[in-house]
């Protein structure tokens, strides 16, 4: 079997090109000469230094700081997420979809938990913080009047949801 050969130089023109060149016409007067191609060497690259390591600075003693005669106000950072939830309330499972377009977010039901019409749930996450009563539950599109424990349910919700917010059921 014959071994391809290493390509050496730039890469030819397509081949489309050629095959227009063969097929048109060509007059004696027309015909072109072939151009010497010239090469161009190659610049040789200069060795480097070899790198020698900084000089060390010289330690400074620290300056000495002023002392104010009032004392330093104590400062509380603005809430970065939202309160966590009150202890009336149960984990009962977790956003796994949110459907923008319907306002509707998928959620799975955590083992044990049970949810029905006319709850009130609590959407917790990041970015998000909302109560609501429920009022619509579909499985599979058909609705339902209570899911259980490790089902997969659709849910119409008053604000947008995002994947992994935690839904709590608060207890009246």
């Amino acid at each position: 079997m014959a071994t391809r050969r290493k390509a050496k130089g730039k890469a030819k023109t397509g081949r489309k090109n050629k095959a227009r060149r063969r097929k048109m016409p060509v007059s004696k007067g027309a015909r072109r000469k072939p151009v010497k191609r010239v090469r161009t060497a190659r610049k040789k690259v200069a060795e480097k230094a070899p790198l020698r390591p900084a000089p060390r600075k010289k330690a400074r003693p620290a300056k000495p700081k002023p002392i104010s005669g009032r004392a330093p106000k104590a400062v509380t950072p603005p809430p970065s997420r939202p309160a966590k939830p009150a202890s009336s309330e149960q984990r009962i499972g977790v956003v796994t979809h949110y459907f923008s377009h319907l306002s509707v977010a998928v959620i799975q039901l955590e083992a044990g938990a049970t949810l029905r019409v006319g709850d009130v749930i609590h959407v917790w996450g990041h970015t998000t913080d909302f109560t609501q009563k429920v009022e619509s539950l579909e499985v599979d599109h058909a609705p339902v009047a209570e899911v259980v424990a490790k089902d997969d349910f659709g849910l119409k919700v008053i604000e947008h949801a995002r994947e992994h917010d935690v839904v709590f059921k608060v207890r009246s």
